[in-house]
């Protein structure tokens, strides 16, 4: 589906990794402009956010597959291979570990019921599946998508998936016109992978945005660059996604140092970025994307 003008979808990730996220989309969806958050099921304060979400019914709350760097919803004896020996994690090596599930069966098997026991979890919440993503943006992985459309999709009912497509031009005038070779660098890289991602998902029947902004600046999104992002939007169905905290996140899965996550959180209050919402209709994916029930 399309539009004329502009439809905005405000996405916070990471929603039950810890409760200072949580507290941000709370505070976020009730007193600003997010409209989304992407639930990690397997984190420390997945049971907390769960609880919230369910007292905010306009919430769209989709799924954030995690193969990297979280805990895992299996056992960790179970998918010995995505494991961290050290942490007793998902390991964070999105290149090894994709190599692997692409080439080895074994590793593949292991992928595949994360992947499913990441979605059973979720289906036990009763929250309604807004949209799948992914952490670290890896739900992009071939072989992963491959598990979501063809197999995750009719059992559980999954009816849009973000796709990490930024546009380059309208990303470096609402970062004030800087690191035009960056992003067109990402934007020519991820190309290919957009486009096939992008018919995939549409030949399955499955909605996605057209745009998505913060791959160029994930966690260091300020005031000044939301009200940027806001004024570029093109035309179509963008998503806008965030990583806000309520407070400073520590621990195995804390973020970059540069990130800002409480600057973000207070971008999306902002009086002046809810003011420049209203040129925009803000939606969920459900709202374009009518939910499907799982099989």
């Amino acid at each position: 589906m399309s539009f004329e003008g502009r439809a905005l979808i405000v996405t916070a990730d990471d929603f039950g990794l810890s409760v200072q996220v949580n507290e941000a989309v709370e505070e976020a969806h009730r007193k600003g402009v997010l409209t989304c958050a992407s639930l990690v099921v397997a984190g420390d304060a997945a049971a907390d956010a769960v609880r919230r979400a369910r007292k905010m019914p306009k919430l769209g709350v989709g799924l954030h597959l995690a193969l990297l760097d979280a805990p895992s919803a299996m056992p960790v004896d179970a998918v010995p291979d995505l494991i961290d020996a050290e942490g007793g994690h998902l390991a964070s090596r999105p290149v090894v570990t994709g190599a692997m599930i692409a080439l080895s069966p074994r590793v593949r098997a292991q992928a595949r019921a994360e992947v499913h026991a990441q979605f059973e979890r979720f289906a036990k919440t009763g929250l309604a599946l807004d949209h799948v993503d992914g952490h670290w943006h890896f739900h992009q992985h071939p072989t992963l998508l491959g598990m979501v459309i063809g197999e995750m999709a009719a059992e559980f009912g999954v009816a849009a998936v973000r796709v990490p497509n930024e546009p380059a031009l309208p990303s470096w005038r609402a970062a004030g016109r800087r690191g035009l070779a960056r992003r067109l660098k990402t934007s020519l890289q991820q190309a290919p992978m957009m486009a096939l991602m992008r018919w995939r998902l549409r030949r399955a029947g499955i909605g996605c945005n057209d745009w998505f902004f913060g791959l160029n600046d994930g966690g260091a999104v300020t005031r000044e660059l939301l009200l940027g992002m806001i004024a570029n939007l093109p035309a179509g169905i963008s998503e806008i996604g965030l990583h806000p905290a309520s407070g400073a996140l520590s621990g195995p899965f804390a973020p970059p140092a540069h990130w800002k996550a409480r600057e973000e959180l207070d971008a999306l209050t902002d009086p002046d970025v809810i003011a420049a919402c209203e040129a925009v209709r803000l939606v969920r994916f459900s709202d374009v994307f009518p939910t499907r029930r799982a099989a």
